[in-house]
C-alpha cells in the first residue's frame, strides 16, 4: 500500500485550504469528509483581511473578493430607530491591500475551495469517515469507513483534525477540550425580506430583551439573519421553526421577511484543547478551538491555523526542515486561540445576556462610547488590527528572532505599497524569502546566492519607513509572511546561522 503524506479528516474551509496550500507545495495529500455532499447552509460569513492576504499567496483573493462584497458600515440599532452608524469602508488603508471586512458565505465559500483543489487534480472523499488510527515511528495507520460500510487502510505520514468541534481525531487521542457552552439557544436563517437594510452595510439591534444581526447577501433583498431562541418559545429549541421565533427585533428594525430559504438553530461553545498535537496527529480549526461568532474570527483563525501548519508539513515531508519544525504549530496558534476565545467571550456575553444592567450598558456602549471612541484614527486602526487578524504575531516562537525598526522576529511583514505593486507580490511564491528596503550591507547579496534564499529588493521609500521597517536591515520572511529573522546589520553571518540553528536547509531556489 502506498503511504498518503498528509491524511485530511474534514472538508470544510479549514481541511480545503490545508490541502490546497499542501497540494501547491508539491505534497500529495488525501482528503476526506464524512458528509454526502459539501454543505449548503453556513453560519460563517466574513472573510478577514489576513486571510485575504494568504489567500494571495495562494492565488484565489480575486476570486474570492469578485464574489464577496466589502462591508462599509455596521448600523447598530436600539429600540425602534437607528442609534449609530460604525463607518468601516477601507478602515485598514495603508495597512493591507485588503482594508476591509468581506462577506462571503461558508457555503459557497467552500465550493470555490473545492473547484480549485479540483483543477489541481484532488477530490474530496465523500461520505468517507475515520473510524480510528494507530501511530507508528514513522507514520499513521488509519482505518476508514467508506459509503458501502466498508472498512479499509490508509497509511500516512501524518494525520490532521479538521474535523471540526465533535472531531474524532481529538477524540483518539483522547485530548481534553476544556471550555463550555452557553445556555442560549440561537438561530440563522437565509430570507427574503423589505425594510430599511442597505446592501454593503450590515445591521444589528441590540435590543433588551432580543437581538438580531442582519447581513445583506447578493440576490434579490437576499438577508442572512442571526439571532436567538427565547427559552419562551417552547421546551425543545431544535424543534423551533422561524415561525416560532421572536420578532420583536425584527419588526423594531422595521424588516418585513417575505420568504424563508432555510432556518436552522444552534448553540454556541467556548472550547480550547489542551494539545493542538499528538506525536503524528495535529488538530486544526475547530477541531481545536470552538468560540462564540462575534467579530467573524472562527473560520479565520481555522484557516490561519491550516497555513501555519501546511508549510511546516510541506517542509518536514520534503525533507527540508529538521522534524522539530512542526512543534512551532502549536506554540504559535494555542496562545491565540485560547485569548481569542477570552475575548470573544466577555463580547458575546456583553452582547447576548439578558436582565437589567447588561442590556443598559449594551445601549450606553452603542449610543455614546462606541461612535467616540471610533472618531479617534487611532482606535479604528486598533479595531482593523485586531478583527482583520493582521495583528497577529509570534514573539515567543523559537522562529522569530531578531528586531529592525519597529520590525521583530514574529511579526506579519508590514505591507508596503508600491505604486501598481507591493512587497507582498514575491510571497506568492509561498517559500521562504529575503527583504531588504534599501541598498544591501556587504556580502547579503552573496550569502543569499549560496544559500538559495531568494532576495528582494525594495527601493528606501516613506511608504517603508511609515510602515516601521529600518533601512538596509534583512529580514527572512517565512512562507506564511511572517518575518522570521530581523536582523538590523544586514549580515550574512545571521542568516546563515539562523537556518543552521533551525535544521532549515533549502531546495532549488526555495525553501519551504
Amino acid at each position: 500500500m502506498s503511504r498518503t503524506p498528509v491524511l485530511i479528516v474534514g472538508a470544510g474551509p479549514t481541511g480545503l485550504v490545508l490541502a490546497l496550500w499542501l497540494t501547491k507545495s508539491g505534497v500529495p495529500v488525501r482528503i476526506i469528509d464524512k458528509a454526502a455532499e459539501a454543505g449548503t447552509t453556513s453560519r460563517a460569513l466574513a472573510v478577514q483581511a489576513r486571510t485575504l492576504e494568504l489567500y494571495r499567496q495562494l492565488g484565489i483573493a480575486e476570486a474570492v473578493v469578485s464574489a464577496g462584497y466589502e462591508v462599509q458600515a455596521v448600523n447598530l440599532w436600539s429600540g425602534d430607530s437607528p442609534r449609530a452608524r460604525v463607518p468601516f469602508g477601507n478602515v485598514g488603508s495603508g495597512m493591507s491591500p485588503f482594508p476591509y471586512m468581506l462577506v462571503f458565505p461558508q457555503d459557497e465559500h467552500e465550493r470555490l475551495l473545492i473547484e480549485r483543489l479540483a483543477a489541481l487534480g484532488v477530490s474530496v472523499e465523500r461520505g468517507t469517515e475515520l473510524a480510528g488510527f494507530v501511530q507508528t515511528a514513522t507514520g499513521v495507520r488509519a482505518t476508514l469507513k467508506g459509503p458501502s460500510g466498508a472498512e479499509l487502510a490508509c497509511d500516512a505520514s501524518y494525520i490532521a483534525g479538521c474535523d471540526g468541534a465533535h472531531s474524532r481525531v481529538r477524540e483518539a487521542l483522547g485530548i481534553s477540550f476544556p471550555g463550555g457552552t452557553y445556555a442560549q439557544f440561537f438561530y440563522v436563517a437565509d430570507v427574503e425580506a423589505s425594510g430599511p437594510f442597505k446592501a454593503h452595510e450590515l445591521f444589528g439591534n441590540l435590543d433588551g430583551v432580543d437581538f438580531i444581526v442582519a447581513f445583506p447577501l447578493h440576490g434579490d433583498k437576499r438577508l442572512r439573519l442571526i439571532g436567538r431562541v427565547n427559552e419562551a418559545q417552547g421546551a425543545d429549541p431544535h424543534a423551533v421553526t422561524f415561525a416560532d421565533v421572536s420578532t420583536h427585533a425584527i419588526d423594531r428594525m422595521h424588516l418585513v421577511v417575505t420568504k424563508v430559504n432555510w432556518f436552522s438553530t444552534y448553540k454556541v461553545h467556548h472550547r480550547v484543547a489542551n494539545s493542538f498535537r499528538s506525536g503524528r496527529a495535529f488538530l486544526v480549526g475547530d477541531a481545536a478551538h470552538v468560540h462564540s461568532p462575534v467579530g467573524g474570527q472562527g473560520m479565520n483563525t481555522g484557516i490561519g491555523d491550516a497555513i501555519n501548519l501546511a508549510w511546516k508539513l510541506a517542509a518536514v515531508t520534503k525533507g527540508e526542515a529538521a522534524v522539530r519544525l512542526l512543534d512551532s504549530y502549536e506554540l504559535e496558534r494555542i496562545g491565540f486561540a485560547r485569548r481569542l476565545v477570552a475575548t470573544t467571550d466577555r463580547a458575546f456575553t456583553l452582547v447576548t445576556s439578558l436582565g437589567r444592567v447588561v442590556p443598559a450598558m449594551r445601549v450606553l456602549f452603542v449610543i455614546v462610547i462606541l461612535p467616540i471612541a471610533l472618531k479617534s484614527s487611532m482606535m479604528r486602526r486598533l479595531m482593523f488590527r485586531t478583527i482583520s487578524q493582521i495583528g497577529i504575531k509570534y514573539p515567543m516562537s523559537f522562529l522569530s528572532v531578531g528586531s529592525a525598526g519597529n520590525v521583530r522576529g514574529g511579526d506579519r511583514l508590514p505591507w508596503v505599497p508600491m505604486g501598481a505593486a507591493d512587497n507582498f507580490t514575491p510571497l506568492t511564491s509561498m517559500a521562504w524569502q529575503a527583504h531588504v528596503y534599501g541598498e544591501p550591507r556587504s556580502g547579503a547579496r552573496a550569502m543569499c546566492a549560496e544559500l538559495r534564499v531568494p532576495l528582494h529588493i525594495f527601493s528606501w521609500t516613506p511608504e517603508a519607513e511609515r510602515a516601521g521597517l529600518a533601512r538596509s536591515a534583512l529580514y527572512l520572511v517565512r512562507p506564511d509572511g511572517y518575518v522570521a529573522l530581523a536582523d538590523l546589520d544586514g549580515s550574512a553571518a545571521g542568516l546563515r546561522g539562523y537556518l543552521t540553528e533551525r535544521g532549515i536547509s533549502l531546495a532549488a531556489n526555495a525553501l519551504v
